[in-house]
């Protein structure tokens, strides 16, 4: 991968290898790698001109957008470091991770500078973009066309300090190099191949690392990106249909509303693949999606591990639905017990992964790096085994285990389970104290049809599937589960909810 492994500016890389092939798609409209190029250039200038430079660690809170796309790739030429912010952040939120990356300024679109403003409090530099592509680029036409960097940038250096989603606990700010998203992209096109008429469609938002990841590979493969500003299921439709889409990332959330909104590979037609992580992925809607002949990849991976580190290959997705394959190309997985010993085939423990794609810790937070971090492998706090040929299975978030009279339950597995109950839309499962057996295991519904919805014969569903100490003991129904801004189930969001209907109960 001709010399993007010993720089960070691989958009100049690209331009210099294939110019005029297009780079990306927003709303019809498209740039080759030339013009995209050209506009990040001219937004160095800008960035110099409003004193952000080297070394500085730069907030970005805007949608997908031609805006994003030119910040993230003129902060690595100008060697400052991206601070990815959540668009679905309150202002106090907000607020906390500007102050701890030690922001020098933040980079806004017009849409949402009021939040900004409201949380920075006038402490850090707000410079105001326009939304519309048009009108950005005419801001940006009098800027030079010429940006020579101080000095040239080390692949070592950090592209991002991205703040982890915070289900299970605070968020914490992961330090991404480029090394880390080339090895990472590189074991990608190992396991799933490249070709040259590839389009990856972004509706992952470009401050997950999901949607970085889909922007720098893209570069790196010399592929264009169709982005979208956020995810709406006709939206992703009608551009799976339309504009000759090749791959698309997606949660399982995802997945099922474009199932329940008609997707198949019939108005798909250029769909080569489906890469659908971020959480388990239940095996009814596996079977739903090869039913409707979609060709899915299951993959596992963290913002630790810059994006995916493990593979399930469309053709073996069915004979192991809920597997998430074999590690990629570099990256090695194990394992272990408590007390860091290799366990054997089949056997559940902690998922410990190396390899040169898994970051290079927590940012100021020397405690949780060296908890984390050992000897370069990243302890994952998910529970998993492998099987007799290697592959992973994913059972759960050591924090989110439910001790329940002394038995240990993994939500993911009484999930899965009640996933494949034909009134289930989603489904998510939490610990609740209990009195008597410590936690309860509580299931929070989301139905296909509320009205004819029957508790009582999900439970006799359950019983012939899951031992006594693994069913539910309550189930609540709602209209819908908190996300994180990446798609993912909040689940520490629905069991506060529920332990505060509880209380007032």
């Amino acid at each position: 991968m001709h010399g993007f492994e010993s720089t960070n500016d691989w958009l100049k890389e690209r331009t210099s290898l294939s110019p005029k092939l297009t780079a990306l798609f927003i709303d019809g409209q498209s740039w080759t790698f030339e013009q995209l190029d050209l506009l990040a250039t001219r937004f160095c200038h800008y960035l110099h001109e409003n004193k952000i430079v080297r070394g500085n660690h730069v907030g970005m809170l805007m949608p997908n957008s031609l805006p994003a796309v030119c910040c993230i790739f003129a902060l690595a030429r100008i060697g400052a470091t991206l601070v990815p912010l959540n668009t679905r952040l309150t202002p106090q939120e907000l607020g906390w991770q500007i102050g701890f990356a030690g922001c020098s300024g933040i980079l806004s679109t017009t849409d949402i500078d009021e939040r900004i403003v409201a949380a920075t409090q006038g402490q850090t530099p707000v410079h105001s973009l326009p939304h519309s592509a048009a009108e950005f680029e005419a801001m940006l036409a009098h800027y030079p066309t010429r940006f020579e960097p101080e000095v040239q940038g080390n692949p070592k250096s950090p592209q991002a300090i991205a703040f982890t989603s915070g289900t299970t606990g605070f968020p914490k700010g992961v330090i991404i190099s480029y090394a880390n998203h080339f090895w990472s992209a590189f074991g990608s096109a190992e396991r799933l191949g490249t070709r040259p008429d590839d389009r990856w469609l972004a509706c992952l938002p470009l401050y997950h690392v999901g949607g970085l990841a889909v922007l720098f590979r893209s570069c790196l493969y010399g592929t264009a990106v169709v982005l979208q500003d956020g995810f709406d299921a006709q939206g992703v439709l009608d551009s799976l249909r339309d504009e000759a889409v090749t791959l698309v990332s997606l949660v399982p959330t995802m997945l099922g509303r474009l199932l329940q909104a008609g997707l198949s590979r019939a108005n798909a037609p250029s769909l080569r693949l489906i890469l659908l992580g971020g959480a388990s992925a239940p095996p009814r809607l596996l079977v739903e999606a090869a039913e409707a002949n979609l060709p899915i990849a299951v993959t596992y991976g963290l913002t630790e591990t810059t994006s995916q580190v493990a593979t399930m290959e469309p053709d073996r997705v069915l004979l192991k639905p809920g597997s998430a394959g074999k590690p990629l190309t570099l990256a090695t997985i194990a394992i272990v017990d408590d007390f860091g010993r290799d366990l054997p085939h089949d056997t559940p423990g902690e998922i410990v992964v190396g390899g040169p794609m898994v970051m290079g810790g927590y940012y100021n937070d020397p405690v949780a790096t060296t908890e984390k971090l050992h000897d370069g492998h990243l302890h994952t706090g998910d529970i998993g085994y492998l099987d007799e040929e290697d592959d992973l299975w994913v059972l759960d978030r050591r924090s989110d285990l439910i001790v329940s009279g002394g038995e240990n339950v993994y939500p993911a597995e009484v999930e899965r389970i009640l996933q494949e109950y034909p009134g289930v839309s989603q489904v998510c499962v939490v610990g609740l104290p209990h009195p008597e057996w410590g936690q309860q295991v509580t299931a929070i519904i989301v139905p296909r049809d509320p009205d004819r919805f029957d508790k009582g014969d999900l439970l006799t569903f359950s019983r012939t599937r899951l031992a006594g100490f693994k069913q539910p003991k309550a189930i609540f129904i709602v209209d819908q589960l908190p996300q994180t801004g990446s798609g993912k189930v909040n689940r520490r969001s629905v069991a506060e909810l529920m332990a505060s209907r509880l209380a007032a109960a």
